[in-house]
């Protein structure tokens, strides 16, 4: 099948799809003219990297993760450990994230926003902490 027809049926854009094929995650056969031919596996395999990276898998992590994917001799304690790992990295940046949040958060409700110059956002933003004054 062509390029446009595994976009459609594996949810990415070709551009992504000729990207993936670029770094070696899939490699489609070619017919006599040249022309990609995708099989339904490369399909299969679009939407596992499709899948992967939208919960964040790194380039490299879908490529184990593929690795593993067709290898029927695989043992689940090596695909666990890869998504434990992600799942750990996911969680310190959700704390970060919260941290954020909980210090913006702080330098808004500090803030009177009103006709006076003193801001405690700014002051915050620049490193001067007369929030605690």
């Amino acid at each position: 099948m062509n390029i446009g027809t595994v976009s459609e049926r594996s949810g990415l854009p070709a551009k992504t799809i000729r990207y993936y094929e670029d770094i070696g995650l899939i490699a489609p056969d070619r017919r006599e003219n040249g022309y990609r031919d995708y099989s339904t596996e490369d399909v299969h395999r679009l939407r596992f990297l499709q899948r992967s990276r939208s919960l964040g898998f790194s380039v490299e992590e879908c490529r184990q993760l593929l690795s593993l994917y067709g290898d029927r001799d695989r043992e689940s304690a090596d695909v666990k450990t890869i998504a434990t790992v992600k799942l750990g990295a996911i969680d310190r940046k959700i704390a970060e994230l919260q941290g954020l949040r909980d210090m913006l958060s702080h330098l808004v409700e500090t803030c009177h926003g009103d006709h006076r110059p003193e801001c405690p956002i700014i002051d915050g933003l620049s490193g001067r902490n007369s929030v605690d004054h």
